[in-house]
């Protein structure tokens, strides 16, 4: 039997470049679907594999192994996709931009937009959720006051990513928890150090934009005609809010996702029939192809004409394209390399742990394009490290969600950046700049790092880390 050998750096090296200037070259200069520069990927990786003497059967079964283990995001997008479709059509979303732009004033609607999605993510444990839902509201809101809808889109995933982050509801959450061997609330209650300073250093950032911008930019005027447009369109209501009311108490109860969603889909559809005068088929049929309206404002129809499956297909392919790569990734020894080279560069400093468990995650989704694998690689590849310094594992599973779910959205052909610029209707480079909330999560997350605070190690008594969480 022919011996299997280990990647040499020289050949990982190699191969990350080539795959770099592959989904470059096919974003920024060609323009070509990102799945398409994935699907050419895998053969890259199944090429340095057949190298190493694997054979091809083995590399077959290690990408269907790393797209089972995230098929379940898969199955949330389709009831996602669904849900806004028959959301647009029963009026909830147009409800939810309508009352909006009566209670919020330009001055505070960033830090307002901010916290709704937080709440809302943190109630329903999804970040594409929170986004496909009071954040395509958030967009309509701030487009109608005039503000640059990139730092709109930058608010909302600031918001959306604090709640996903800390619900123990979140599918990462509890995937980052179990991969570091972590108790699910510990991961939660050992995140709060980093997450309260966060959140209150980025409220403040958008405090000052939306000052900034109410004296310079917004346009009342404008918003008072999308909400005649919005109020002469569909019927707005309060019971019109009812599905939405009804979704999150759900979530909120720990009710398995996937039903909840598709329930929600349904009552779209109900809602679409009884209050806004559509025929049943066509009521169903948004479920499938999305919203269209022709409301004669330009922005507001590109926002309301969203939604359905059949908009999730590309978001789809690219997550399962992504989990394959991963999958061949840690099967040609990728990530052992990585592994072996972060270990020796951050020996003896704490520092230098948390910026190679940062860069492992973050790796994840630049390579594997997927947040799931982000987590499979910032915790496999430096998890030694912090069981030989006897390091506590929630420093560990906190590090990782630091570099991995965070950043998931920052680059343009993971599952996450195509999901919100598709949804959100902004490119990712272009809200990039204003994700100030991951950005100042990576920040404070080093900051702890080289400076050694809530280092906790192994033998010291859980209950410290609620005792040092109170300093905030």
């Amino acid at each position: 039997m022919t011996q299997v050998q280990k990647p040499k750096m020289v050949e990982v090296y190699l191969v990350l470049i080539i795959f770099l200037a592959i989904m470059s070259l096919s974003v920024a200069v060609f323009h070509l679907p990102i799945q398409l520069a994935l699907l050419a990927s895998w053969f890259l990786i199944i090429g340095l594999g057949l190298k190493l003497k694997h054979t091809y059967k083995e590399l077959q079964d290690s990408i269907l192994t790393g797209i089972y283990n995230g098929l379940e995001a898969t199955l949330v997008l389709f009831t996602v996709g669904a849900l806004i479709g028959t959301w647009i059509a029963g009026g909830v979303v147009p409800s939810l931009i309508y009352y909006g732009l009566q209670i919020l004033h330009p001055s505070i609607f960033l830090l307002a937009a901010m916290i709704i999605c937080s709440i809302t993510s943190l109630a329903t444990g999804t970040s594409f959720g929170t986004v496909g839902t009071a954040g395509i509201a958030m967009m309509g809101i701030g487009a109608s006051f005039g503000i640059p809808l990139p730092l709109v889109a930058g608010a909302v995933i600031s918001g959306a990513y604090f709640g996903d982050k800390l619900s123990p509801l979140s599918d990462t959450t509890v995937m980052t928890a179990s991969l570091s061997k972590v108790d699910v609330i510990e991961h939660v209650k050992g995140m709060l150090v980093v997450s309260i300073p966060t959140y209150i250093i980025t409220a403040f950032l958008f405090t000052i934009a939306g000052f900034f911008y109410v004296n310079g930019q917004a346009d009342l005027s404008q918003a008072e005609n999308v909400a005649t447009a919005l109020d002469d369109t569909f019927n707005i209501h309060w019971y019109t809010l009812i599905p939405a009311v009804i979704v999150i108490a759900l979530l909120t109860m720990k009710k398995p996702a996937i039903p909840t969603i598709a329930f929600g889909a349904f009552l779209g559809i109900v809602w679409a029939a009884l209050f806004q005068d559509m025929v049943v088929v066509e009521a169903i049929r948004t479920a499938y192809t999305g919203f269209k309206i022709d409301s004669g404002i330009e922005f507001l129809d590109t926002l309301l004409n969203a939604g359905g499956i059949e908009a999730m297909l590309g978001v789809i392919a690219l997550i399962i394209l992504a989990l394959g790569l991963g999958g061949l990734l840690d099967r040609v020894g990728v990530l052992r390399a990585f592994s072996n080279l972060f270990n020796k560069w951050a020996k003896n400093s704490n520092g230098r742990l948390t910026v190679s468990t940062v860069l492992a995650s973050f790796f994840g989704n630049l390579f594997g394009s997927a947040a799931y694998v982000s987590l499979i690689t910032g915790t496999k590849i430096t998890e030694d490290m912090y069981d030989d310094r006897n390091i506590d594992r929630r420093v560990l599973s906190r590090n990782t969600e630091g570099g991995g779910t965070v950043t998931a959205p920052m680059v343009p052909w993971s599952d996450a950046g195509v999901y919100m610029s598709t949804v959100l209707g902004v490119s990712t480079l272009s809200y990039l700049p204003f994700m100030w909330l991951n950005f100042v999560g990576i920040i404070i997350t080093i900051i702890y790092g080289y400076m050694g605070w809530f280092f906790w190690k192994t033998d010291e008594k859980k209950s410290s880390i609620e005792k040092q969480s109170t300093s905030f």
